[in-house]
């Protein structure tokens, strides 16, 4: 059976460890020059159902550094986008390629195409989780100098499948996590209740921005409004007003916090200007970090 990445849950302690490691190691490879084919002779598919910049782009060369030849496929360029069943498709083309990575919106699409495909698949972004960016992340935060063992990191803003990736990734590495988001927009409930039972990290869920940021080593903001919530726009820019990032809620952190965002990002919303292009920023690191994490969880998934 191939070992698939559907939900941040699919990552261990040990696995985290060992993809910081590779991913320190191939970013510094790719800086000097070096080049390391370790999936060569290999064909992997990108089925994305939602629109991307830094997933599509990052794990596109991050396929093409390791030597693999990369398809990317629009669903309108699928039999799937015309009816044909998630099974049939994922049973045809887990017999042309080594592995498949699909950007999709209901957790359960993957999680069947997963169940009749023979090679590994890697989620790139379901409505329910985004576990390659909250890896990517993490390994910002540990470059950075931060022990996740020991940091508190604070989330302002919706309670989206960022948060719930980081819900399980404190679960899993027993950091202390804070959510802020307004009520009726908290994250998963199962995912949260999942996370609780492990019984590792310290998760709360609350509704105000100033209490969940206090003493925290890490802010971190996603846009307002996903993508397919456009209707929402009006309504959530009044609701998410009071959890905007800015350099007086920034003030409240520890001195020397870092500020992330997953881009792209709606500055003058959930995040000002002056503090997403300011010191504290890592944001555009952490976008960088994405195609070194990528080739980590490729080699760690695809190669045998």
């Amino acid at each position: 059976m191939p070992r698939h990445l559907l939900s941040i849950f699919d990552l261990s302690k040990k696995d985290f460890k060992t993809l910081f490691k590779r991913a320190a190691q191939l970013k510094k490879e790719k800086k000097s020059g070096k080049s390391h084919e370790a999936l060569k002779r290999k064909s992997i598919g990108m089925i994305f159902e939602k629109l991307s910049t830094r997933t599509r782009v990052s794990f596109e060369v991050a396929i093409n550094d390791l030597g693999a030849a990369c398809l990317y496929m629009n669903p309108s360029d699928l039999q799937l986008g015309r009816g044909e069943s998630i099974a049939d498709t994922a049973k045809i083309l887990s017999s042309y390629l080594d592995g498949i990575i699909i950007r999709t919106y209901e957790q359960d699409r993957i999680e069947e195409f997963a169940q009749h495909s023979t090679v590994p698949v890697i989620n790139a972004l379901t409505d329910l989780g985004h576990p390659t960016q909250i890896a990517a992340d993490l390994f910002t935060i540990v470059e950075a100098g931060k022990k996740l063992n020991k940091i508190k990191l604070a989330y302002v803003g919706d309670g989206n499948n960022i948060v719930n990736s980081f819900i399980g990734a404190a679960s899993i590495l027993g950091f202390s996590l804070s959510v802020a988001a307004p009520k009726g927009y908290e994250p998963d409930s199962e995912f949260l209740k999942k996370a609780i039972e492990s019984g590792n990290g310290s998760i709360e869920v609350i509704n105000d921005p100033k209490i969940a940021v206090e003493n925290a080593d890490v802010l971190y903001t996603d846009v307002w409004v996903s993508m397919g919530q456009e209707k929402e726009t009006k309504k959530k820019q009044k609701i998410f007003k009071p959890f905007q990032i800015n350099n007086a809620l920034l003030s409240l952190a520890n001195p020397g916090a870092i500020v992330m965002h997953c881009l792209p990002a709606h500055k003058g919303e959930e995040i000002t200007e002056d503090v997403l292009e300011g010191p504290n920023s890592v944001v555009y690191e952490q976008a960088e970090n994405k195609l070194h994490m990528g080739k980590a969880i490729l080699e760690m998934f695809l190669k045998t």
